[in-house]
């Protein structure tokens, strides 16, 4: 999981669509395809859901293992943000 996935993820929460979150990172939408394919995989329990394409149009949106990984990648990226601000001060002379 890094920032770029997160935002896919969170473009996903947004839009309710792969398609449209990718267009909004100017992102293919093969490759945002790819990432959310990925990510499953990787994952005990799918981060998103899809649903096909029809009269009724398709969709994408997070299960609740996907708001879990954004939410504890935010928390760990703050947690690692301050651990380098006390870090860094301790090299400051």
């Amino acid at each position: 999981m890094g920032w770029g996935r997160v935002a896919l993820l969170e473009g996903i929460r947004e839009y309710g669509s792969i398609t449209k979150a990718a267009k909004s990172m100017n992102m293919a939408y093969r490759h945002a395809w790819k990432l959310v394919d990925s990510m499953n995989r990787q994952s005990r329990k799918p981060l998103v859901e899809v649903a096909i394409g029809g009269k009724g149009g398709g969709g994408a949106w997070l299960t609740k293992e996907g708001e879990k990984s954004i939410r504890l990648f935010r928390q760990f990226a703050g947690d690692f943000d301050t651990f380098l601000v006390r870090e860094q001060k301790k090299l400051s002379f």
